[in-house]
């Protein structure tokens, strides 16, 4: 340690063992006295006397103090009397005290860290900081993102994350068993219902199947099982691609469109996005391509007139075959020549409606959207296109779940054959070509991994960590 440089003056705060500080330029320098210097040296070797000199060496309380300072420019609120043990020679009056900063990352006195016995991390600092020898570690107080485990944050949302999320497996588990309790007592209702006269009346009166005109064609043909099969696979990787999106916190590369290319058209500025939602709009533009192609076919061959309603019985045959369902006594299966009323409203909200919005929604959320159309975006906020675009994705995933589970429990082996063989009868080869596509798509699904879709997508643009 070394002396006081400047002996014309008595030092404003002493932060530390052996700190001085300097003399502020054009501060005229008060003389001290040679003993008061050598009496300051010596305390700093460890070797002071009480009749050395006139001037006392520094008490302890002089480092209790300025710990005591340095916990107030941390922004901790200390008990009153801590701030009025600061001796009075340290308060020249000449040389004001510079303000205090607070420290990044040092948690605010509003927001208190506090362990879970109840004891502040504080107060603790305090009690260390008013033993003399002890000092207290800098930076006690953690911010409230580093609080986990033991401690929470006094008056935030910021808790353990042990103490408020149990396993992953349970909120998927309780959903499950929420939906199986609904679902048997629905069964139970339409059970009940059947035994009724006027239900039982009203079901003969309408068996579930809506007027349609005799031209409309009988059967499924050979496109319409594969168009079944492209949009089944599409629709999969879709769904996985656009939860990934919506869920990933950190995703494993991001891409950039080429300048006036497909993804990024004449007039957008090329935005950086995540392989996610690139791979997404690739998959969306597989998919619109084929729904395009089952569009022209479905108008050109008639058989639109099998899945848009055409009289008002539509309604009760509807509520027929809801009742029908629910309550496991099924209609009467003929789909090969007539789908029942709730096929019919199925299909036609799904071709024409529920297609259209999943594209005019993903269309304003895409590199696609013209950046120059500024009265188009403000009649069709980005807003509008997320909040509707997600309820759609819902309904596809309901609409999936519902269809497989009829098709496998209403007579797997003829409904399988009339949508992948394009045959009305009943034997194996529906479900081996059925399992088959599975494969497929469990492929397809191991082969959109960022290991393999990079390469892809470096060829449509750039790709960066």
């Amino acid at each position: 340690m070394t002396s006081e440089k400047n002996p014309g003056r008595t030092p404003a705060r002493r932060r530390m063992a052996g700190y001085t500080r300097l003399v502020t330029e054009g501060t005229k320098a008060e003389p001290v006295s040679e003993e008061r210097t050598q009496a300051s040296a010596r305390q700093q070797q460890g070797g002071s006397s009480a009749g050395d000199g006139d001037t006392p060496s520094p008490t302890p309380i002089e480092d209790a103090s300025t710990r005591v300072d340095r916990l107030q420019a941390q922004g901790v609120d200390l008990p009153a009397g801590h701030t009025e043990q600061e001796p009075k020679q340290r308060q020249h009056p000449a040389t004001p005290s510079p303000a205090r900063k607070r420290r990044m990352g040092v948690t605010p006195a509003t927001a208190a860290v506090r362990d879970v016995d109840g004891r502040s991390a504080a107060s603790a600092e305090v009690d260390s900081a008013a033993q003399p020898g002890v000092i207290a570690p800098t930076g006690a107080t953690p911010s409230s993102a580093g609080v986990t485990g033991t401690r929470e944050v006094v008056g935030g949302d910021a808790a353990s994350r042990s103490n408020v999320v149990g396993p992953a497996w349970l909120k998927p588990a309780l959903i499950t068993a929420v939906v199986l309790v609904l679902c048997f007592l629905v069964v139970l209702a339409a059970r009940g219902l059947r035994t009724l006269e006027g239900v039982q009346e009203f079901v003969l009166a309408y068996d579930g199947h809506a007027w349609q005109p005799e031209v409309a064609p009988d059967g499924i043909p050979a496109w319409l099982g594969w168009q079944h099969f492209f949009n089944v696979f599409f629709m999969v990787l879709i769904l996985r691609t656009g939860l990934q999106v919506r869920t990933e916190r950190k995703p494993p590369g991001y891409w950039t469109a080429k300048k006036d290319s497909f993804f990024s058209p004449k007039g957008n500025s090329p935005k950086k996005v995540s392989l996610s939602q690139w791979l997404h709009q690739s998959l969306d533009v597989l998919w619109v391509a084929n729904g395009v192609i089952f569009f022209v076919l479905l108008l050109v061959s008639g058989h639109w007139m099998r899945i848009v309603p055409m009289s008002w019985d539509i309604f009760p045959n509807m509520l027929s075959a809801a009742v029908q369902y629910a309550s496991l006594d099924w209609p009467a299966e003929t789909g090969w020549q007539h789908y029942n009323a709730l096929q019919v409203v199925a299909y036609f909200l799904t071709v024409f409606v529920a297609s259209p919005l999943a594209i005019l929604s993903g269309v304003r959320i895409s590199t696609w959207w013209p950046e120059r159309a500024k009265r188009l975006s403000k009649v069709y906020p980005v807003e509008w296109a997320r909040a509707l675009h997600f309820p759609v994705m819902l309904y596809f995933v309901a609409f999936t779940a519902v269809h497989v589970f009829l098709v496998i429990f209403t007579g797997a082996l003829q409904n399988l054959n009339h949508m992948f063989t394009s045959r009305d009868v009943v034997d194996w080869w529906g479900l081996v070509i059925f399992l088959i596509s599975l494969l497929v798509i469990a492929a397809a699904w191991f082969l959109t991994r960022p290991l393999f879709t990079t390469p892809v997508a470096m060829r449509m643009g750039k790709v960066t960590k």
